[in-house]
């Protein structure tokens, strides 16, 4: 700076000469890689969004164990092994995880019966 006072029309000339670049180096690849990164979070949020939404929402009923049990009665055997496991892990986890070893032991596994006798017998 040499200390003279520009005038306004030379000051706005020398505005003008400021030139930026028409497109910087990979700033096509730089887009490209920002619309991508806003593309993943937007669906992030919008999945998550929708699997709030369509969550199955448990009604808690008061329902005794023992109408639990007998509902199970009516299914098939093996569905109402897992049906009852899960009964156990919820209210004895201590001897769910006793068992959990030999589950997936061919042969090995808990009677159906026996594990209802364990579950009534929390009751």
């Amino acid at each position: 700076m040499t200390g003279r006072a520009l005038s306004e029309d030379r000051m706005l000339q020398a505005l003008h000469d400021i030139r930026l670049p028409a497109e910087a180096a990979g700033g096509a690849l730089g887009d490209m890689a920002a619309t991508l990164a806003m593309a993943g979070i937007l669906a992030l949020l919008v999945g998550s969004a929708i699997r709030l939404m369509t969550r199955k929402r448990i009604a808690r009923q008061d329902r005794s164990l023992a109408d639990v049990l007998d509902e199970l009665q009516a299914m098939p055997e093996a569905d109402r092994r897992v049906a009852l496991l899960h009964l156990l892990k919820a209210r004895a986890p201590s001897r769910f995880e006793a068992l959990r070893p030999s589950l997936y032991r061919r042969g090995s596994g808990s009677d159906v019966n026996q594990l209802e006798a364990e579950v009534r017998a929390l009751d």
